[in-house]
């Protein structure tokens, strides 16, 4: 497969395990029942639109698509939208008219759009709750599109009521979601929804202020939306392979306090865009772990039985945290098949003294706090076709309707008939010769916001910036908003996790800062499964490019490990705490091996993700370089990581990376590759531990 240029990516590996079942492809291809939820952080956020977009999209597919029960409420866009859509007739009960539930299942639709799933139905409906109708059909063999609010949900509903103010009434339980085909969240930022409510587009005119003291408050649909993401972010099925799950595994022993272990790894998981388990191979007072992992965010799982040997291939995790002692030696004598993390468990944790030590955008982001500096919005997806263009054309319309000066610096269609159609009514300015953004020209235009596609687009070259998002910094520094598109592999802090998950290397990056520079970061979230179906109608790619596609980069597990990395990093990105690094400096140490530039790199990004320091030793015996060309590689590596390179003369190499480390540091160095003999000697990571190393990284070897 060549590389994918829409995404900027390459291969670096050919992984053809965890398949999807016969079952699923079948489920996936819309011969068998799918049930999807589209979940919204409040009233407002487009679940009607959502729920008719993908309805025509099944219509025009060509199955059989009827609308169950919506509202439009007289609203032009949805009316049009609804259009030429088949409708259940709703029947009446009483004074009431409602879903007709015997009515939908007598007929030959396969598919039945059916909103506001949280509603109660009337006396004499044959369920008394809507979402019990959602199920009622899938098992007679219909597929659903339902949606409700995130406040409406058992788990979140007591602390929505606080938030908001007033009892939520219509629950609907956790065990529905799960039980559900796919969650999608329909992620809409605070000031579009205030917008929203203003102009009369969700509530009666003499509801608005009501309603804006009330769950429309800023901070009140900030706290909504984090919900509704950690939500659909513990709703993501794992995959199978212990490569691409997003999991990091804490292994506690009986001589470990656990409250300083687990918060020191708890910084380092949210760095890795891990979620946290945490579990025990020794005795230990379980009441003690369970108090301290719900301080971190941290699940407690019962232990593997060969786990107790060290072994690592019996637990699913990517990213393994052990206790300096005698289990870690134990874990290093067998091959390292994911990262190892050995960790001081006397060590306390750092307490950060300043923030951005290592961000790109320090300047920028210091500019941005003066008045006259335009706002920056991100659409941020998984992946290629997720709809981040069509989003962000659409807010586009709103805003031209709401008599807001807009005008497209740059947007990419792709041949995309659908966000062609979208782009119709919006001023697109001449690019330049290049066919690039023609950024003094859109400066001189001066709209109130201007859309630029692709953040991460390389520039061709002989222009002023190489990257588009510097473009971006000078129009926000020309008072002009910005609302742009982005996925997320293409964050540099998340090369390694991408790499790890899907096999490919991402070749267009752009600093993990620029998230945090953003005024809104926005989700555009899409199941797997529609991605793949929206691929194979040719909404992607074309179609000489669609079969090697789903049988490589789009392959589900893919796509799911992806999705949740963009998840967590919008809540990653919105978060106002940051929590302290693990330790105050990674030391790595590299032999004179040509692959170990790409480790520099990898470490480099991961020390940027901590914002902490990172200083790369080399250690020879003789001070004699043999491979000087190799050696300058090195070098030139850490240049670009912005790293110190140490090169030392030494007899004994684990005992001089020691004496390089500090108090605070941790030493990094990659695990040795193949299978582990019985004569063979201790690897160089044993060696460390042997010669006194309590902290220690002991990264995986990638092809």
């Amino acid at each position: 497969m060549c590389p994918d240029e829409e995404s900027g990516m390459e291969r670096t590996g050919e992984r053809r395990d965890d398949r999807p079942s016969a079952q699923a492809l079948l489920a996936e291809l819309g011969y068998e029942p799918r049930l999807t939820i589209y979940l919204a952080s409040a009233p407002g956020a487009g679940k009607t639109h959502r729920l008719l977009n993908d309805a025509r999209f099944q219509a025009q597919a060509g199955r059989r698509v009827a609308i169950g029960w919506i509202e439009t409420k007289e609203r032009p866009a949805l009316d049009a939208l609804a259009d030429g859509l088949p409708v259940i007739p709703p029947r009446r009960f009483g004074v009431f008219e409602d879903f007709d539930l015997e009515a939908a299942l007598a007929s030959d639709y396969e598919t039945i759009v059916l909103d506001e799933l949280a509603h109660e139905n009337p006396e004499g409906a044959p369920h008394r709750k809507r979402w019990q109708d959602a199920l009622a059909l899938r098992a007679a063999g219909k597929s659903v599109l339902g949606a409700f609010n995130v406040q409406h949900l058992e788990t979140v509903a007591p602390v929505a009521e606080r938030i908001i103010g007033y009892p939520i009434r219509e629950i609907v339980p956790l065990s529905f979601l799960r039980d559900a085909d796919g969650v999608i969240a329909l992620d809409v930022s605070a000031s579009v929804l205030e917008s929203r409510l203003r102009t009369g587009r969700i509530v009666r005119s003499d509801d608005v202020e009501r309603a804006a003291s009330g769950i429309y408050k800023p901070q009140n649909l900030d706290l909504l939306r984090e919900l509704l993401l950690r939500t659909v972010d513990a709703l993501t099925i794992p995959v199978v392979s212990p490569a691409q799950t997003s999991t990091a595994l804490a292994i506690l022993t009986a001589d470990a306090p656990p409250r300083a272990f687990l918060r020191r790894l708890a910084s380092l998981a949210e760095a890795y865009d891990l979620a946290l388990e945490v579990t025990a191979v020794e005795k230990v007072d379980r009441r003690t772990i369970a108090d301290v992992a719900r301080e971190v965010d941290a699940a407690l799982i019962e232990p593997a039985a060969a786990l107790k040997s060290g072994r690592l291939d019996a637990v699913r995790a990517s990213f393994v945290a052990v206790p300096c002692g005698s289990f870690a030696e134990k874990v290093l004598a067998r091959p390292i098949d994911r990262d190892l993390y050995i960790v001081d468990p006397l060590r306390e944790p750092l307490v950060r003294v300043s923030e951005g030590a290592r961000h790109p955008y320090g300047q920028s982001a210091g500019d941005r706090l003066r008045i006259g500096y335009g706002k920056l919005t991100i659409y941020l997806g998984a992946v290629a076709g997720s709809g981040k263009t069509y989003a962000m054309l659409d807010r586009a319309h709103q805003l031209i309707d709401d008599g807001v000066d807009v005008a497209a610096g740059i947007v990419e269609t792709h041949g995309r008939v659908d966000t062609a159609a979208k782009l119709e009514g919006i001023e697109v300015l001449p690019r330049l010769p290049s066919g690039e953004l023609d950024r003094e020209a859109l400066i001189a235009r001066h709209p109130d916001v201007a859309l630029i596609d692709e953040l991460a687009h390389t520039n061709a070259t002989g222009g002023t910036y190489a990257k588009r998002y510097d473009d971006v910094i000078a129009l926000l520094r020309a008072g002009i908003s910005v609302i742009t598109t982005l996925n997320v592999q293409h964050l540099a802090g998340l090369g390694d996790a991408v790499e790890r998950m899907t096999g490919k290397k991402v070749r267009e990056i752009l600093p993990d800062a620029i998230l945090e520079l953003a005024d809104d970061v926005i989700v555009i979230d899409v199941t797997p499964d529609l991605l793949r179906e929206r691929l194979r109608a040719g909404k992607i790619y074309p179609p000489e490019r669609i079969d090697s596609a789903l049988a490589n980069f789009f392959r589900a597990e893919n796509l799911a490990a992806l999705r949740e990395l963009t998840v967590r990093e919008v809540m990653r990105a919105r978060s106002r705490r940051r929590p302290a690094p693990p330790f105050a400096r990674i030391v790595l140490g590299v032999a004179a091996r040509a692959r170990d530039a790409k480790l520099i790199e990898r470490m480099g990004r991961i020390a940027t993700r901590l914002d902490i320091d990172l200083t790369v030793v080399h250690i020879t015996k003789t001070g004699t370089l043999t491979d000087p060309p190799i050696l300058d590689a090195l070098v030139a590596a850490t240049r670009a990581a912005r790293a110190k390179w140490k090169l030392v003369v030494a007899a004994a190499p684990a005992a001089a990376l020691l004496a390089e480390a500090g108090p605070a540091d941790t030493i990094a160095v990659e695990s040795a590759r193949g299978k582990h003999r019985l004569f063979d000697p201790a690897s160089f990571a044993t060696g460390l531990v042997r010669a006194g190393a309590r902290e220690l990284l002991v990264l995986a070897p990638r092809d």
